[in-house]
């Protein structure tokens, strides 16, 4: 089968490989694949920064458009989702058709939805404009992997890899300091949506003047019933679990549970059988079912939660808990980027340079867990230079696991399968993180109503119709209060970093039944030489 392979940039002297061959064109010079990867980088950049940069803007957009705690996590959930139920059908559009056209598209996706968020006067316009930079997000994350794995074999790709991880590791923690910054300056919060529209018109000449890969036209069927019921079927269980147990919704163990509940399950286990019976699904479940794409999409759910929930809930706990500035909140979280830049950049060239990975898939789970354990004992009195060490073994663990992830994967399927396999792996760590903000967003709400109420009535203040803890309108409240919700949120935070950490145990256990395979020196499988690379 043929597969889509890089173009050199200048000739190689060398004939390009046959149609029907099964590896890439001459490979790619180091300046080359930089050259080619500039632009790209920078898409994914301005794509990753964009879900990061509202963290520490939305206390403050809650406060302005009047939304409650629910609205703060659905503003994250809403583009995660969009995000996840996307990316697989970007993967697929990845290997049917031109991935440099696909990647330009989901950049002028992305400018209309960043125009329409910052124009935005009321959460349901803004969570509307959510999902449309979350379509765009999912475009980019899933052609970039692609993109890379089409043009540089396993062996090598660990660098290339990291260097990917530190462009993520520094969007998504930095977009909260560069957030904070905005909202902090005369520009105002709509700025925050506003100044990523020119990072993704340079992304976007960068891609038409330095990316050059070769299409190979194949026969394209997208499977459009397994996309519309893998979104129905996650956003069912995602709407249920953000608004059950709430006085104004519903109950836990209600016949509206039941009815969404039973119906997600239903839409999945129906996508499970058109998944098997169409001819180019949207989730190949003979990818995904291999051993280390199954385990490492597991661990890849766990890391969702980590990752999405820590940077989620992180800035809220500065500033909501510590009354820190959006800007400060922003500096607080240096050390999770540092962390993660290291962990990622580092662990990408150990891995290049010895060609083992799975020491650190290993060693990355385990920091994961000691970070969120740690962050897990913070309450609202907790030294912020504690915290900073806690989010740095954080960040560490997150940057060894996230890229390695998706290189092992990668290292077990062909060329021509290379897209939907990543995308694969994107999906489930973007729908772990839209269940980790949904669910834990919900479990820190009812967590500081408890707390506050506690307070409240400890202090003798009457709590008119139970409702402590629905409202992040701190500014307008009433010193003693203030105090009181100050106090619920930092205290309430620990919860949802030791949830974290439970799940990401799942991630270490996965990763260790996951085989080590050699990293292949070609981009495609030779199938004369499974036996030894």
């Amino acid at each position: 089968m043929a597969s889509q392979t890089a173009t050199q940039t200048k000739p190689a002297g060398q004939p390009p490989s046959p149609a029907g061959a099964t590896e890439a064109a001459p490979e790619m010079t180091h300046r080359q694949i930089m050259e080619a990867l500039t632009g790209l980088l920078a898409a994914f950049f301005t794509a990753i920064l964009s879900s990061t940069i509202v963290a520490n803007a939305l206390p403050t957009i809650m406060s302005d458009l009047h939304g409650t705690q629910t609205d703060f996590a659905w503003v994250i959930t809403a583009a995660l989702l969009a995000n996840a139920a996307t990316t697989p059908i970007w993967g697929k559009l990845a290997d049917l058709f031109n991935k440099k056209v696909l990647v330009q598209l989901s950049i002028i996706i992305f400018v209309a939805g960043s125009v329409m968020a910052g124009l935005s006067q009321t959460i349901p316009l803004l969570l509307g404009a959510r999902v449309i930079q979350g379509v765009a997000m999912g475009g980019l994350t899933a052609l970039a992997q692609a993109i890379i794995g089409t043009m540089i074999p396993p062996r090598n790709r660990g660098k290339y890899s990291g260097y990917m991880g530190a462009v993520m590791a520094v969007g998504t923690a930095g977009g909260p300091l560069l957030g904070g910054f905005i909202v902090d300056s005369p520009l105002g919060w709509r700025w925050t949506f506003f100044v990523c529209v020119p990072l993704a018109v340079v992304a976007l000449i960068l891609l038409q003047v330095t990316l050059k890969i070769s299409h190979v036209r194949r026969h394209a069927k997208i499977d459009w019933l397994g996309s519309i019921l893998l979104t129905s079927g996650v956003s069912l269980l995602l709407i249920w679990v953000s608004f059950a147990g709430k006085a104004d919704y519903y109950d836990w163990f209600s016949w509206q549970s039941a009815l969404m509940v039973g119906g997600g399950v239903l839409l999945l286990a129906l996508l499970v059988l058109v998944e098997s019976k169409v001819e180019q699904p949207i989730i190949p479940l003979k990818i995904i079912s291999e051993r280390t794409t199954a385990l490492a999409i597991i661990a890849s759910v766990a890391v969702g939660v980590a990752m999405f929930g820590s940077s989620t809930f992180l800035g809220q706990y500065f500033q909501v808990a510590r009354g820190a500035t959006p800007t400060e909140a922003g500096l607080l979280t240096l050390p999770m980027i540092a962390g993660n830049l290291i962990g990622s950049v580092a662990s990408g060239l150990l891995i290049s340079r010895t060609g083992k990975w799975k020491g650190f898939l290993v060693a990355g789970s385990i920091l994961l867990i000691g970070g969120l354990g740690l962050a897990g004992t913070m309450d609202h009195t907790t030294e912020l230079w504690h915290a900073g060490v806690f989010t740095a073994v954080l960040g560490l663990g997150l940057g060894m696991l996230m890229q390695n992830l998706v290189l092992a994967v990668q290292n077990t399927v062909r060329a021509s399968d290379i897209g939907t396999a990543s995308a694969s792996v994107a999906f489930f760590r973007s729908v772990g993180g839209a269940i980790g903000v949904s669910v834990l967003g919900a479990v820190l709400a009812n967590r500081v109503s408890e707390l506050a109420s506690q307070g409240l009535a400890a202090a003798g203040i009457p709590v008119a119709g139970g409702g402590a803890g629905s409202s992040l309108d701190l500014a307008h409240m009433p010193e003693p209060v203030r105090e009181i919700m100050r106090a619920a949120y930092g205290d309430a935070t620990a919860e949802v970093f030791l949830i974290s950490a439970g799940v990401t145990v799942l991630a270490l256990l996965s990763v260790l039944f996951i085989k080590e395979k050699p990293l292949r020196r070609t981009v495609d499988i030779q199938p004369d030489a499974t036996a030894k690379d």
